[in-house]
């Protein structure tokens, strides 16, 4: 009589038991565990908030621009075929106003060689960078732009001393409020200073200057009537015709002579200067992310190092050399996860701090957060792979003589 035989059931590790494993193992060497963990955090905070930082300044640059428009041009004089220095027309501001789609226009002139002080007392080398600008009164409702403090120029005050600092001229004069009704010694004169202005992100040499009115300006400096800059706003559907369409009729003998600009593309180019610099960073984070993954691996090496009785006693149980991959490989992925977890938290919170402390609003792209956690398994699965591939080939008997 032939004795039966006898099958043994097939191993079987279920999925719960494959992440029990797995925390067993990160639980044993606890300290170990964290500093290895810290260093894909680090990895994973210093992307997410490249990221973050990167996303809340455009959001910021974004809703900036929305608020200010890309339907604002700037008009100004510019170089002939010779290289030599050309001037606007006297009748340009009058021309442009009388273009279909153009909202406003507005002439401004620079006054050369007259400084603002706070006082007479003051060398007139120290300037501190302010220049004086004549304009009309129509200038701030072509800028979209608001008063701080006090009031703008107008048909009266234009034709007095009196003057509007900008948002940089007044920080640098000292006049914080027109309370004490403050003057200036601007070119050897008293003004009166009624006014000041809140920045203005698309005339920033604006914020520098001093602005009086034209009729003043002519009286006592003897400007030219001919503009240096004219200012446009448009209908912001027509803007771009309206640009195409400006230089011809500022001087339809001579269009060459004449440079148009539309500063918001200043803005925009800064948005995609911030992306490029965005790429550059995200590889410096990858960098960290790679030392946090090398430290996986070495880590995990160590690991198989030191548990060989366990593989072996699991092997002698039963265990397959699949089981024993997939064990290190849960197990190195679950610590670099729970490290990319805390990094993007961490990098997430960096962003709020630094975005809130530059008034901007805070944006991390979903993308960001997901990928960084992605980022983190990948790096783990990778790094996990050879030391659990060599666990798996360790034969049973070999691995529990070795202890």
């Amino acid at each position: 009589m032939s004795a039966a035989t006898v099958e043994l059931p097939r191993s079987r590790l279920r999925p719960g038991d494959v992440f029990g494993l797995g925390l067993l193992g990160l639980r044993a060497k606890r300290m170990r565990a964290v500093l290895t963990g810290l260093g894909i955090a680090i990895g994973i905070a210093a992307m997410v908030a490249v990221v973050g930082i990167s996303a809340s300044s455009r959001a910021d640059l974004l809703a900036e621009l929305d608020a200010l428009g890309t339907n604002f041009l700037q008009v100004q004089s510019g170089n002939s075929l010779f290289g030599e220095a050309t001037e606007l027309p006297t009748t340009a501001p009058a021309m442009i106003r009388r273009m279909d789609s153009v909202e406003s226009a507005t002439a401004t002139r620079n006054v050369d060689n007259v400084t603002v002080r706070r006082n007479d007392l003051i060398p007139a080398s120290e300037s501190g960078g302010i220049s004086v600008v004549a304009t009309e009164p129509s200038l701030l409702d072509t800028l979209d732009g608001t008063v701080a403090e006090g009031t703008f120029l107008n048909a009266a005050t234009a034709s007095y001393p009196s003057a509007v600092l900008g948002s940089v001229t007044a920080e640098r004069l000292g006049i914080g409020s027109l309370d004490t009704s403050p003057l200036v010694y601007l070119g050897n004169q008293w003004f009166q200073v009624i006014g000041i202005l809140d920045p203005v992100p698309l005339a920033p040499d604006i914020d520098r200057a001093a602005l009086i009115g034209y009729d003043v300006a002519e009286a006592m400096f003897g400007i030219d009537e001919a503009p240096s800059t004219v200012r446009v706003r448009t209908d912001a559907d027509a803007t771009d015709a309206v640009f195409d369409l400006l230089a011809p009729t500022v001087n339809p003998e001579s269009p060459s002579d004449v440079d148009v600009s539309r500063p918001s593309d200043a803005l925009e180019a800064k948005a995609k200067a911030d992306a490029t610099l965005t790429a550059l960073l995200l590889g410096l984070g990858s960098v960290a992310l790679l030392v946090g993954g090398v430290g996986i691996a070495n880590v995990m090496v160590i690991s198989v190092l030191e548990r060989r009785a366990e593989i072996g006693v699991r092997r002698a149980l039963g265990a397959t050399r699949r089981h024993i991959r997939l064990q290190f490989l849960i197990e190195s992925m679950m610590l670099a996860g729970l490290g990319g977890a805390v990094g993007v938290w961490l990098g997430a919170t960096i962003t709020w701090f630094y975005a809130n402390s530059r008034g901007w609003t805070f944006a991390v792209p979903p993308t960001g957060l997901f990928g960084g956690i992605a980022a983190a398994l990948a790096v783990g699965a990778v790094a996990g792979l050879y030391p659990a591939v060599r666990a798996s080939r360790l034969a049973p008997a070999e691995a529990v003589r070795s202890e």
